[in-house]
C-alpha cells in the first residue's frame, strides 16, 4: 500500500512537461490515450489547483511599441506569414499570435517579440 500511496505522490507532484512526456509514453506505448493519462493524473491527488494548470496558451501582441517594423519582422520570422500578413497584425493590435501552445513556446515567443520592442501579454 505504501507503494501506491508512494505512486499517487509522484503522479500529483508531476509538471505539466512530464505529464505530458507521460501522456505521449502511455498513448505510444500502451494505447491510452492522452485524455485518459490526465484523468488518471488528476484523480491521482486531491489538489484541484495541479489539475488546474493552464497547459495552453495565446500569445497576444496588445502593442507593437516605439519599433513597429522591428516586430513586424519578428512576427514573420515566429509565424511563418507573408511580410503583408504580419504587418496586417502588428497593426491590427492587439490581435493572438499564435494560440493553444505550450508555455514554453508561449514565453519564447513572447521573450523574443518583447525583445523587438513589442507589449505580449500570455492568455
Amino acid at each position: 500500500m505504501a507503494d501506491l500511496k508512494q505512486f499517487a505522490e509522484q503522479l500529483v507532484n508531476l509538471t505539466v512537461k512530464e505529464v505530458n512526456d507521460l501522456a505521449t509514453i502511455l498513448k505510444e506505448e500502451y494505447g491510452i490515450e492522452p485524455a485518459a493519462a490526465a484523468v488518471v493524473v488528476a484523480a491521482g491527488g486531491g489538489d484541484a489547483g495541479a489539475a488546474e494548470e493552464q497547459t495552453e496558451f495565446t500569445v497576444v501582441l496588445k502593442d507593437a511599441g516605439a519599433s513597429k517594423l522591428a516586430v513586424v519582422k519578428a512576427v514573420k520570422e515566429l509565424t511563418g506569414l507573408g511580410l503583408k500578413e504580419a504587418k496586417d497584425i502588428v497593426d491590427g493590435a492587439p490581435s493572438n499570435i499564435k494560440e493553444a501552445v505550450s508555455k514554453a513556446e508561449a514565453e519564447g515567443l513572447k521573450k523574443a517579440l518583447e525583445e523587438a520592442g513589442a507589449v505580449v501579454e500570455l492568455k
